[in-house]
């Protein structure tokens, strides 16, 4: 979403451009660092206790830990691209890294889907009785780290896809070690061994339901498809209603990051050229309004303009 002050340039043949400048998204590079910390101590912990008490629950949970550790490399990384400035090669910078590593984020996910539902259907097969104490401690240590490392994102997940990755698979690792935690229990209350690969199942369930909100959309942002915060119906309204427009056309409005959305507008003005007035007021209008911080108005005038009557 963008955020900040929008600046716009008027040039005598009738075009206007109203550039927002966005605050740039916050700065998580601790949060990353602590977490991709965190977590790698705890993949080594919990897939080696896995093993050796022979719980597939828990080889399962260091397995999308693993992927997580991975998908905040892949996250912090892009976050720090998309505060480098353009070039001329790439002149709107690298904002758009983050809608790639959002999407990496969730083909990372899809391949520990598919890891731990082929050990898993392999251990209803050919079970083997885990310790349930063992289970109940490894997983009770992801829990207090999972939950902590999605804290630190909390405040970043509304407003930026790249964050909310990084957030939703925090706290699903924390749910599933909670699910591991119930799994340990209910073994050492009836011995049931099956209970451990079903709670894999589950935990499968899980990262394939915050899986496929991450992939849909990446996926749309990649499309250059209207992010979800923005109306666009209302902003058409909006726009149709400002005085002196007759007509709006070719209206375009796309994600430039996970943070930055971009409209370019066609706006026909029989009256002629409105001034910078207006365009800035519009600008700031359509970035307050509809969090759009990077405009670009091209203005017409009516079919005389191309005979070269318009003032």
């Amino acid at each position: 979403m963008g955020a900040g002050h929008s600046h716009s340039d008027s040039h005598d043949h009738g075009h206007a451009n109203g550039a927002g400048h966005c605050h740039a998204p916050a700065d998580f590079g601790r949060a990353f660092a602590i977490g991709i910390v965190l977590n790698s101590a705890f993949v080594v912990v919990e897939a080696t206790y896995g093993f050796l008490s022979g719980s597939m629950a828990l080889v399962a949970d260091a397995g999308h830990n693993l992927s997580d550790v991975l998908g905040l490399l892949i996250a912090w990384g892009a976050s720090v691209a998309a505060k480098k400035p353009p070039s001329a090669r790439f002149t709107f910078g690298l904002k758009s890294s983050t809608i790639l590593a959002a999407f990496a984020n969730g083909i990372l996910l899809l391949i520990a889907i598919g890891a731990i539902l082929f050990e898993t259907l392999h251990r209803f097969v050919d079970p083997v009785e885990p310790e349930g104490w063992t289970m109940i401690w490894v997983a009770g240590v992801g829990i207090v780290i999972n939950t902590a490392t999605a804290l630190m994102f909390m405040r970043g997940r509304k407003h930026d896809l790249n964050i909310r990755g990084a957030f939703l698979h925090m706290a699903a690792d924390a749910l599933v070690s909670v699910g591991v935690v119930i799994a340990g229990v209910a073994i050492l209350l009836s011995g049931y061994v099956v209970i451990d690969p079903i709670v894999s199942l589950f935990i499968v369930a899980v990262i394939a339901w915050s899986t496929w909100g991450l992939l849909r959309d990446s996926v749309k942002m990649g499309l250059l498809a209207v992010p979800d915060g923005v109306d666009e119906a209302e902003v058409r309204g909006f726009l149709t209603g400002l005085a002196g427009v007759e007509a709006v056309h070719d209206l375009h409005i796309w994600p430039m990051s996970t943070t930055e959305t971009a409209l370019t507008v066609h706006l026909v003005i029989p009256a002629g050229h409105p001034g910078d007035g207006f365009l800035q007021e519009l600008a700031s209008a359509l970035e307050q309004a509809h969090g759009i911080g990077h405009v670009t108005v091209q203005i017409e005038c009516d079919s005389g303009c191309a005979k070269g009557n318009c003032s």
